[in-house]
This record gives structure tokens, sequence and C-alpha cells, in this order.
């Protein structure tokens, strides 16, 4: 018998619980709050969905990993990642649409995401976990308006009004991420946190408030008060956010760059 014939190349159920088994060894844990207790299984509901008792999310084992969010079967991934690990040197997306019967499109974004996983080593993609600390902060990219042409300025100062708006994560010894949004907000920053972070992460923020306001809803949260001249509060600083996008904002500065909402 190949090792293709394996259920969980074939069958949507089969998947669901192989990925449960390797991504959580000792039972369901909700993403949200990192919790154990009270997971329940949604009745009627799609296959896997589960419900945390305790914050009342819903939630899948694809949540956090490079699975969620994609609308391709979860036994076709493993088909996929099976094909791309065994083949001695290695296989082209063309290969995999035409061997698993994808659109080219579908197989060339399953590749990218199964190297991404290889890359870091794990399927889940979420930064932190327990006894790790991430930083968000957010930052304003654009030309100073005074350099503008006047029908284009919106305002002469510093601030935000003309730019565009950058949220990041930055993980202490780890991953940055980076995510471009429509407006500094906590509507927009809270499902970006809750999809990257790990509930059991010490979120650092400063005083800002849609950060600091999205950041408290998590387990461990510190913060310091930059426009009191605070910048470390024990352990809590935001130092490595800044380290991490300083020579972005210096190539920015210097006019090597130019930033819209269309090239981010």
């Amino acid at each position: 018998m190949s090792i293709l014939s394996e259920p969980h190349f074939h069958n949507e159920a089969a998947a669901i619980a192989r990925l449960e088994a390797i991504v959580w060894p000792n039972g369901p844990y909700c993403p949200r709050c990192g919790g154990f207790d009270r997971i329940t299984l949604v009745k009627g509901a799609r296959a896997g969905l589960r419900r945390c008792g305790p914050c009342k999310r819903e939630f899948t084992v694809t949540v956090g990993s490079i699975f969620e969010s994609s609308h391709i079967k979860l036994h076709l991934w493993f088909q996929a990642a099976h094909l791309l690990t065994s083949s001695k040197k290695g296989i082209s997306a063309h290969q995999i649409h035409r061997t698993l019967k994808l659109t080219y499109k579908t197989a060339w974004f399953m590749c990218h995401r199964l190297r991404e996983a290889m890359r870091d080593g794990h399927f889940t993609m979420q930064l932190g976990g327990e006894g790790r600390a991430v930083e968000i902060d957010e930052t304003f990219v654009g030309g100073l308006e005074k350099n503008k042409h006047r029908s284009k300025r919106q305002h002469l100062g510093t601030g935000g009004a003309g730019k565009e708006a950058v949220f990041s994560l930055v993980e202490r010894g780890g991953r940055v991420r980076s995510h471009h949004v429509p407006a500094v907000t906590a509507k927009n920053l809270r499902p970006i946190v809750e999809a990257q972070i790990h509930g059991a992460t010490y979120v650092m923020t400063d005083e800002g408030g849609a950060a600091k306001k999205v950041g408290s809803e998590f387990a461990r949260h510190g913060s310091v008060n930059h426009s009191a001249g605070e910048y470390v509060r024990g352990e809590t600083c935001i130092r490595t956010r800044l380290r991490a996008i300083s020579p972005f904002s210096s190539a920015r500065s210097m006019g090597r760059i130019t930033m819209s909402a269309n090239n981010i």
C-alpha cells in the first residue's frame, strides 16, 4: 500500500484529525486566550469547529497556521505537502497544478505557503507564545507635506495626515511582520493581532489608544508612556520595534523610497 493511500490524503475528516494530532498533542486549546478548559465542538457546524467556553470565540485547528483562511481542502494541502517534501529535486507549482488537478494560481499559492512553513520549521504561523514577548506599534509612511505640491497638501507639520499607516508586530528575538492599515483604530488592528499573536504572549505597547486597547485584551500586557518621557518600565519597552523599522525609515527620509496606498 502506498503512503498516499493513508486516509488523511483523501478524507477531509481524517485530514482534520491528523492536523489536530500534530498541532494539539496535548488536546485542543484556544488560540485567542490560550486556555484548555471547556473547549467544545460546535454542533451542526463545519468539521472541526470548536468554541472556547471562557472567551466564547469559535476556531478550528487551522487558525494561526498556513492553512488559515484557505478555501482549499485540507487533504489537498497534505497531498501537496507530501509531494513538495518527498521530491528529491523539488517540484514546481506547475507540476502540483497538473498532478492535483488544481488551477496554477492555487498551486502557486500553496507552494509559497508550504515553503514558508518549511523555512520556519513548523506549520504554526503565530508570533509569540508562552514565555515570549511581542511588541506592537504603528508608524506613518510618506513624504513631508511641505515637499508636496500645494494642491496635494493635507496638513502642514507632523503626524499621519497625508501618509499611510503601517502596523508592525515584532517578536523579541524572532520575526517581524508589518501590515498596511487604512486607519489606526482598534477595529482595524484587532483582527491582525488576534490572527498573528498567540494568546499566551506578553504583548507590549506604547500609550497609543488603539494598540494599547487591543494589547490589553491579552492575559499579559505592558505599556510605556512615551509622551511622559518613559521608554522602559521593567522589562516592558518597544525599542525592538523601533530598531526593526529604523533602516526602512532612514531610507524613506533620504528619498530612496516613496510610499502610497497603491504600492504598500
